[in-house]
């Protein structure tokens, strides 16, 4: 039964709310995880109630030495979403989920590169093979772009314009953006597209994806992580590939973009979110501040 229920709700994610199958994915697992702990305690989803939900967190927060604000939102959001569907179908009147407080959460600065970072990382990258060029024409292209880690592996070959000298971008929610690409990262994405794409392509390869792994196949978050970590450590710099677009946010504002193209760009449907970048450059500002004046 919970198994069938499953499979439901999967179809329901998909059909209906017409999420990403990476998005889908992580809901079902986590649901998965919350039948089997109700399970192990003679429970049923269906009877569940709010005291139920609080000490599932718990016990997740237990079992994982305590769980960050963000997971714990994320995996009451999941529980909201699971409760929301078997409302919507008549298997019961309530969403327990809603009853359980929300967790507040902190607007913590991103971590972003300076423009020589980001310049040391990206000439650290091989390029006399084809998966040095590969690698140089993504991370060219995220940081160009700022681009979502989920937006680099999910780029059609037909979403790529060189002439017009940019890329259609398909972000959350299916909402399309275009995106400007730099001279540079046009350079590096013409390079691999010419000389490092087919060399990955094999008769078997059937996929429009343009950045392939060592079978033909898109490449994946897995594989550009690993990648970028093995780049940042010959470059000796901190951060994540999401440091890129943070880092591509920065640098625009510091050059003088306005905030709302930066939104647009980025996007972002709320400006708020955008508005983090702000802080971001005050920050350097003020240490610029304190470095450089006789008063700082």
């Amino acid at each position: 039964m919970m198994n069938t229920l499953l499979a439901q709700y999967r179809d329901y994610l998909q059909v209906e709310r017409r999420l990403k199958m990476s998005t889908v994915d992580t809901y079902v697992r986590g649901i998965s995880e919350y039948f089997d702990w109700l399970a192990s305690r003679g429970a049923d989803p269906r009877t569940a109630d709010k005291q139920d939900l609080v000490d599932y967190l718990i016990t997740r927060s237990e079992e994982y030495a305590g769980l960050k604000g963000r997971t714990k939102a994320r995996l009451l959001s999941t529980l909201r979403s699971f409760y929301t569907y078997i409302v919507l179908e008549g298997i019961r009147k309530d969403n327990p989920a809603k009853l359980v407080d929300m967790p507040r959460l902190k607007k913590s600065i991103p971590e972003v590169m300076t423009v020589e970072e980001v310049e040391r990382f990206l000439s650290c990258i091989p390029v006399n093979s084809p998966r040095g060029i590969r690698d140089r024409a993504l991370f060219e292209l995220i940081y160009s772009c700022g681009l979502r880690v989920s937006e680099a592996v999910e780029l059609l070959v037909e979403s790529f314009y060189p002439e017009e000298k940019l890329v259609r971008i398909i972000g959350k929610g299916d909402k399309e953006r275009l995106i400007p690409l730099g001279d540079e990262a046009l350079y590096w994405m013409k390079h691999y597209m010419r000389d490092g794409r087919p060399k990955f392509l094999s008769r078997r390869s059937n996929t429009s994806r343009v950045f392939l792994n060592s079978r033909g196949e898109g490449l994946s978050r897995k594989g550009m992580w690993k990648r970028f970590r093995e780049i940042a450590a010959m470059a000796g710099v901190e951060g994540k590939i999401h440091t890129l677009r943070h880092s591509f946010a920065t640098h625009l504002l510091q050059g003088g973009a306005d905030l709302r193209s930066v939104q647009e760009l980025l996007g972002h449907q709320d400006i708020s979110t955008t508005q983090i970048y702000t802080h971001v450059h005050v920050d350097m500002l003020q240490a610029k501040h304190g470095l450089y004046h006789p008063r700082g």
